[in-house]
């Protein structure tokens, strides 16, 4: 793709694999990437297409005035990544300009947010979601009495990031999901949260594994398209990608435009991630969440010719259409310490594996992980003959830290 280099970038959030992928991406285009970061351990700092690395400032006034000095003789765009970000950037907008802010807005972003809202607008376009309930309470008779209400369920927050601020204050964990597989765990989890004045959704369990169609959505329109499915997760019972495969265009067709038209419903410009549960037992694709922001196997999508980052650029910044893309499938891309930690956890602690639908082969996974390294399909989320730096850095982050810590006891 032929990119016209209007302006710079300013990238908030380069400590993660999402963060060096777009650094990467735009930067062998010949974008200047600015990058900020939590620390000097950020992993795109190491990168070798990044132009300049900063540390993140705490205040929203030092953010504002760090951002305005990497304008210089260019215009500046500003790309972040994390649901967190987005929101600050949306209230820091008029300080910003002249930057423009290549995110979805507060209103649009507030509806994938909130995922009552999220599962309305699915049911309104025709897509099948888990049963949800909304407790009031620990004891709510709703709940208690509904003949729907079939274990395992799995308990998710409405809107995590709303949540997040006040359960930290009560020294409680934020989970993004959890799993309770009786009357007794159910209403253990809930009493945890009683304190906080406010209970997470109740939904049911919806067996399969993790399908991600991602699209770039313009005035109603997709203009790019891509979908994988996940070989595997961390942890192991449901999470993030540590595996994951392209597939065909032509696969889920008919629930692809069924994601276009909930992207469509909600007003969704951008890169958008529709996230589903697959059952190949029954065909049937329940819908999960929708991520308006970059997703964490956008490293695969960077491989396989879907290029999420420079339809950004392009498309929100320089108000361009570019000519269409043709990602290819079949390509597998690998996140190498989570999917060790996997491993590692199947091994010696299934224990601690709360679905029960799970069932692994040891020596299937450990051929399977080997074998890995001698696919010529794999890619890796870290890893690049092309930009090594940052995979020698993040085995050094992976061990030095628990040591530094260690030692400061």
């Amino acid at each position: 793709m032929t990119l016209d280099i209007r302006a710079d970038v300013a990238l908030l959030g380069i400590d993660t694999p999402i963060g060096l992928s777009i650094i990467r991406e735009l930067g062998q285009a010949g974008v200047r990437v600015h990058g900020i970061g939590h620390n000097r351990r950020a992993l795109g700092r190491f990168s070798r297409y990044l132009t300049s690395a900063h540390a993140r400032p705490a205040s929203d006034e030092a953010l504002v005035s760090l951002i305005h000095r990497l304008q210089t003789t260019k215009p500046l765009y500003l790309i972040t990544i994390s649901e967190g970000d987005i929101q600050r950037i949306n209230r820091l907008r008029e300080a910003l300009a002249p930057v423009k802010c290549l995110v979805p807005s507060a209103q649009v972003m507030a509806g994938v947010l909130d995922k009552t809202r999220t599962l309305a607008a699915a049911q309104a376009v025709g897509i099948d979601t888990p049963v949800t309930w909304s407790p009031m309470s620990v004891n709510d008779p709703p709940l208690w009495t509904d003949p729907l209400l079939r274990f395992p369920v799995v308990l998710k927050w409405a809107d995590p990031n709303l949540i997040a601020p006040r359960l930290q204050a009560l020294g409680v964990p934020l989970l993004k999901l959890e799993y309770c597989l009786n009357n007794q765990e159910l209403q253990r989890a809930l009493q945890r949260y009683e304190s906080a004045n406010q209970l997470p959704l109740v939904q049911s369990y919806c067996p399969g594994y993790g399908l991600g169609q991602f699209f770039f959505m313009k005035d109603g329109q997709a203009l790019l398209t891509f979908q994988h499915r996940r070989l595997h997760e961390w942890p192991p019972e449901g999470g993030f990608s540590t595996l994951c495969e392209g597939l065909l265009e032509e696969v889920h067709h008919p629930l692809q435009e069924k994601s276009i038209a909930l992207l469509r419903h909600l007003g969704w410009e951008g890169a958008a991630m529709v996230e589903y549960r697959f059952d190949p037992a029954t065909g049937d694709a329940c819908l999960m969440e929708i991520n308006g922001r970059f997703w964490g196997s956008l490293p695969l999508a960077f491989y396989s010719g879907a290029p999420f980052a420079l339809y950004t650029y392009a498309v929100l910044g320089n108000g361009d259409v570019p000519p269409p893309a043709h990602p290819h499938a079949g390509l597998r891309c690998r996140f190498g310490i989570p999917e060790t930690k996997r491993l590692l956890r199947i091994l010696f602690q299934r224990d601690r594996i709360p679905d029960p639908t799970l069932h692994f082969n040891p020596w299937v996974e450990i051929f399977s992980y080997i074998a890995g390294f001698f696919d010529p399909r794999m890619r890796y989320f870290v890893w690049s003959w092309r930009d090594p730096l940052p995979f020698f850095a993040d085995l050094w982050n992976a061990f030095s830290t628990p040591l530094i810590k260690r030692l400061q006891r």
